[in-house]
């Protein structure tokens, strides 16, 4: 099932207990960012309330007892958008109380699925798959209806060979 528009907010909205993305792409060509990302290669300052609704709906999730995470994959070197992510994206997004891990995996896929799709799960019952064209644009969102028990794994891999973002940063200067 196809989840488009107001079908995607409620499903994302009515996780009760974590909402967890792998965050596999090198790049996401999307249409709300392209200003923003011109602007951080020409080494513009980062506007004041860039990813501000973001924020506000990750405040109101761990402000109702809620939390919300993602494993982002690396490869060195990191392409435009990481550079542009680990800038002016990431660091907000920590701050607004979202918890966000960089696994590298230049050197080791850990087994992991790594082309074309992302993926949400919520409460570790629901996955959404989030695919993607080889641009890093995305064709669609799509409940996932099978087996959940290898994105559960999948889960529990990269967050164990994951860093804190802050970590990875430090070490990547």
């Amino acid at each position: 099932m196809l989840l488009d528009g107001d079908e995607w907010r409620r499903t994302f909205d009515a996780f009760q207990r974590d909402a967890w993305r792998f965050e596999a792409q090198p790049t996401y060509t999307m249409p709300k960012e392209t200003e923003n990302v011109a602007r951080f290669l020409r080494g513009e300052p980062k506007p004041a309330d860039h990813n501000s609704r973001w924020h506000e709906r990750v405040n109101d999730y761990v402000a109702s007892g809620r939390s919300i995470g993602r494993v982002r994959i690396t490869r060195r070197p990191l392409t435009d958008y990481q550079r542009y992510q680990f800038s002016w994206g990431i660091p907000g997004n920590i701050q607004a109380g979202e918890d966000i891990r960089i696994l590298d995996v230049t050197h080791d896929d850990y087994g992991l699925p790594l082309l074309g799709t992302d993926w949400w799960m919520f409460d570790e019952t629901q996955v959404v798959h989030l695919n993607f064209r080889p641009d890093g644009t995305q064709i669609n969102r799509e409940l996932f209806t099978g087996d959940i028990t290898p994105y559960l794994e999948w889960k529990h891999i990269a967050l164990a060979y994951s860093v804190p973002f802050f970590e990875y940063a430090k070490e990547a200067e």
